[in-house]
């Protein structure tokens, strides 16, 4: 891309500048332009799909990068699975709003989804506070797991 800025210019150092700067960024442009954009794929920024990298139970004690990947990934997790709860509240609200009079029947679906899908996000990410990683969530899990194994399941209590 030559920068064209009209008649010849009369200044001498200003038509040296210009010449070295096209002489090193035309090349570059044109390699821009004509072979690394029309091989690039065209996808909106927030549909970005991450590797699964392995989790925190599948990291040797001493790996800090496989620490840090699985740390990532479940702080991402967490993202999604909030934004997918906040979705269903949302439905819910919406519902009720919309259906004013006869709500409790007609959104009674939205409320039992929104009820099962809170429940599983708290089973998985509650209690663990604002300073969670993956290993203290994985801790729960396996002591949620004993605690099933030698008293039941605690959904059937808790209903």
């Amino acid at each position: 891309m030559v920068q064209d800025c009209g008649p010849p210019d009369d200044n001498l150092f200003r038509s040296f500048v210009s010449a070295v700067y096209n002489t090193v960024d035309a090349p570059v442009t044109w390699f821009r332009e004509r072979i690394v954009e029309p091989n690039q794929k065209k996808y909106p920024w927030y549909h970005q799909q991450y590797r699964r990298v392995p989790t925190i139970d599948q990291c040797y004690s001493d790996d800090v990068v496989c620490d840090f990947e699985a740390n990532t990934q479940f702080k991402r997790d967490r993202a999604v699975d909030s934004e997918i709860l906040n979705i269903i509240r949302m439905r819910f609200e919406d519902c009720m709003l919309y259906e004013a009079p006869d709500h409790l029947t007609k959104c009674k679906p939205l409320w039992e989804k929104y009820k099962d899908a809170e429940e599983a996000w708290f089973i998985k990410y509650g209690d663990l506070g604002a300073y969670a990683d993956a290993r203290k969530a994985y801790m729960k899990q396996k002591h949620r797991m004993v605690w099933e194994r030698r008293y039941g399941s605690l959904s059937n209590l808790t209903k």
